[in-house]
């Protein structure tokens, strides 16, 4: 089965146990003329090149949105912005079977780096089809590209309209984003806005004084400061200056404020990101206001513990003292940020922990949306099972007809209202703003928790985290949907190798009821959704694939509606302590990987 917004929805979320979608029709002809209208042979089903091109224009740095936004970076104007002009490839674009097999629009769904992805025929489609545009433009074409990036919003879009194999007939056009800069706030009110103190804000400097190095992913990327303001467009690169992270956002920009506001408002800790160092600004057509686009905060080139740990792992350079001291290093941010920052941290995976020169662990990412269910807390998977149920068809854009029946959805609503009040505000809305009832981030399944389920919570994932480093594994799950990796892991946890036999135990504490996920039933073979049990190499039967994750989905949505209810039970009669699954609290993890490490040190 492909991997596209379709099996979004019909296999991946909890949508799937009530989805009424029809099995794809399989063509039954065989006839030549069937046959020639699909073949190699056939000249119109021929791409003339996919080869690297020599003296390429654009680059492309990474992509987003399941394979239909890429980072488009024009080389030939040197020393540019970091304005966001991104290439957008509509899914239906690639509707085309022909063309997604071509052009490896299924592999482009989860791969995000730029070195594998470099080698996918999408992306080197898109940087063909870029090239001619830009050349067909003629000697005026650098100059009014370059006036894109003086004069269009923050964010605005390059829009392939249709995917053909005949780069010649691919329409682009380009679109304004005039609503994100509507979004952003302005930095003469950004201080009362965040609700803190005007001289807790850092220094403002303008987007026309860095120049992009690369863009990371969706929200990140590496840029030099350039105090002297150098002209756009400018060849060469000068001296060699300082890198920092840019953080900036081109869509929801709620998330990028409420990280700013928990940075600056966060104690200083050596295993948590800095609070940020600018406020990145740009004069906005809209309003006239001057808008905070992000913010800037130390680079670390070493990356994170994702590709870290299986690198180390392979060339037998992960000793245990090592894992100890990034184990204890972790706990001991997480538990700072829960008692000294006041604020819950639900994005605790390995992208989020960067090393830093000194080959100490860093923290980073505080946006607060949380991680895929595959990660976290079983307690936060049931209500982030409700809530996707509930506002099923409010913006998936998939026919009415295949969406969740509305008696169904309603039934959802009306639980997560009765568990949040106005979730509604936080679900739908892009911007920063105001939240009813003292919400204090736009996370509804957090939100729906108490302190102390919070941190039940927080210890789960670091437990999870803490398999990844004793293990030397890039995730917990192999073939993971939403993205592939460098290096797959080899197995998947729960299952021990590695780790000593006082971690596994420290593990399996945390992540105390624990649930079987997904990839029990459906898993990702290469660009493929497949039953598990189907032979390695194959196909997959769709209908299989359809079935066997609406059967998993409806026991999961029961479990999760039951395990609401029971606590909506004890809550009423003041029975529920928090920590349903008797984890232990941040504290003692910390303290019990303190203790191991002590020991490991004297046994050396």
């Amino acid at each position: 089965m492909d991997l596209n917004t379709a099996s979004i929805h019909d296999v991946i979320h909890p949508t799937a146990a009530f989805s009424r979608c029809a099995l794809p029709v399989q063509p039954t002809s065989t006839a030549e003329t069937d046959l020639w209208f699909e073949s190699q042979l056939n000249p119109k089903n021929r791409i003339d090149s996919l080869d690297t091109i020599h003296n390429p224009l654009w680059r492309i740095d990474g992509c987003t949105g399941l394979g239909t936004q890429y980072y488009a970076i024009p080389l030939f104007l040197g020393s540019i912005p970091p304005m966001r002009f991104d290439v957008f490839v509509p899914e239906e674009a690639g509707s085309c079977p022909l063309v997604r097999r071509l052009l490896d629009l299924n592999a482009a769904f989860h791969t995000k780096d730029p070195g594998r992805l470099g080698r996918l025929g999408i992306v080197r489609h898109i940087l063909r089809t870029l090239q001619l545009w830009t050349v067909a433009q003629g000697e005026g074409g650098a100059v009014a590209i370059l006036d894109m990036y003086r004069t269009l919003p923050f964010g605005s879009r390059i829009i392939f309209e249709n995917l053909d194999l005949d780069i010649r007939k691919i329409k682009i056009t380009i679109a304004p984003t005039h609503y994100v800069e509507k979004q952003l706030l302005g930095l003469a009110r950004l201080a009362s806005c965040l609700g803190i103190d005007d001289d807790a804000l850092p220094e403002a400097i303008d987007i026309a004084q860095l120049s992009i190095v690369q863009q990371l992913d969706d929200s990140v990327c590496v840029v030099h400061f350039n105090p002297a303001s150098e002209p756009l467009g400018q060849p060469g690169e000068p001296e060699p200056r300082q890198s920092w992270i840019l953080k900036a956002l081109t869509s929801g920009t709620k998330f990028l404020y409420t990280e700013l506001r928990n940075l600056l408002n966060l104690e200083a800790h050596e295993h948590v990101i800095s609070r940020p160092k600018y406020l990145v600004t740009k004069c906005c057509r809209f309003g006239g206001k001057t808008g905070v686009v992000g913010f800037m905060i130390p680079y670390h080139p070493r990356g994170s513990l994702r590709d870290t740990l299986p690198l180390l792992r392979i060339h037998g350079q992960l000793p245990l003292q090592a894992q100890l001291k990034w184990a204890t290093q972790l706990a001991s941010a997480v538990l700072h940020v829960r008692e000294r920052g006041h604020v819950f941290y639900p994005d605790l995976r390995l992208d989020n922990v960067v090393i830093s020169e000194a080959g100490d662990v860093v923290m980073v990412d505080f946006e607060q949306r949380g991680v895929w269910c595959e990660f976290t807390a079983p307690e936060v998977n049931a209500l982030d099972y409700i809530r996707i149920l509930a506002s099923d068809g409010d913006s998936s854009g998939q026919d009415p007809e295949d969406a969740i029946p509305e008696e169904t959805r309603d039934h959802y609503a009306a639980l997560l209202t009765r568990l949040l009040p106005g979730w509604e505000t936080l679900q739908s809305r892009e911007d920063f703003a105001a939240l009813p009832h003292g919400y204090r981030s736009y996370n509804v399944a957090w939100e729906c928790l108490s302190p102390r389920e919070q941190e039940a919570a927080e210890v789960y994932m670091l437990g999870r985290v803490l398999w990844c480093i004793f293990e030397g594994q890039s995730a917990p799950q192999r073939a993971a949907v939403w993205q592939s990796y460098k290096r797959e892991p080899e197995y998947e946890f729960p299952e021990f190798r590695r780790a000593p036999p006082e971690l596994r135990e420290l593990v399996d504490c945390c992540t105390a009821g624990r649930r079987n996920t997904l990839s029990s039933v459906v898993v990702r073979r290469q660009s493929k959704l497949v039953p598990s049990s189907s032979v390695p190499g194959g196909e997959g039967d769709v209908a299989r694939v359809l079935q066997a994750a609406k059967e998993w989905w409806a026991v999961e949505v029961k479990v999760a509606e039951d395990f609401l209810h029971m606590r909506e039970e004890r809550k009423s009669r003041g029975e529920w302590n928090g920590n349903y699954y008797k984890r232990p609290t941040l504290r003692e993890v910390k303290e019990w990987l303190e203790t191991m490490r002590r020991a490991s040190a004297m046994t050396e």
